[in-house]
């Protein structure tokens, strides 16, 4: 498995797609710095959707709302499924509603 290193600060990435912008490839900065090229041809095409110049995929922030949501929907679910026990494990203790059967009905 490959180690993890922590982001490269946000004004470090912005330097780097200036200088694509001004007319290096990616492969200069990747020599001359750590990123590969491949990060920093990722960087730029983020940069661009977030600046409305490409369309083809969302933008940070959108990215960010979706994973916001996404991890409230799990919240939620999580949340419901432990209700649902405590409810069933209740109506069971009070005896508003009979145990779960065979299968059989009457």
């Amino acid at each position: 498995m490959p180690k993890s290193r922590a982001p490269y600060p946000a004004e470090f990435r912005q330097q780097i797609i200036e200088l694509i912008r001004a007319g290096r490839t990616p492969e200069e900065p990747a020599q001359e710095f750590e990123p590969t090229a491949q990060t920093i041809h990722n960087w730029v095409k983020q940069a661009d959707r977030d600046t409305r110049r490409r369309h083809d995929g969302p933008t940070s922030a959108e990215q960010e709302e979706l994973r916001r949501l996404r991890r409230e929907n799990k919240q939620l679910c999580e949340e419901r499924e432990i209700l649902a026990k405590a409810a069933a494990c209740f109506a069971r203790e009070t005896d508003t509603i009979p145990p779960t059967s065979s299968g059989s009905s009457k």
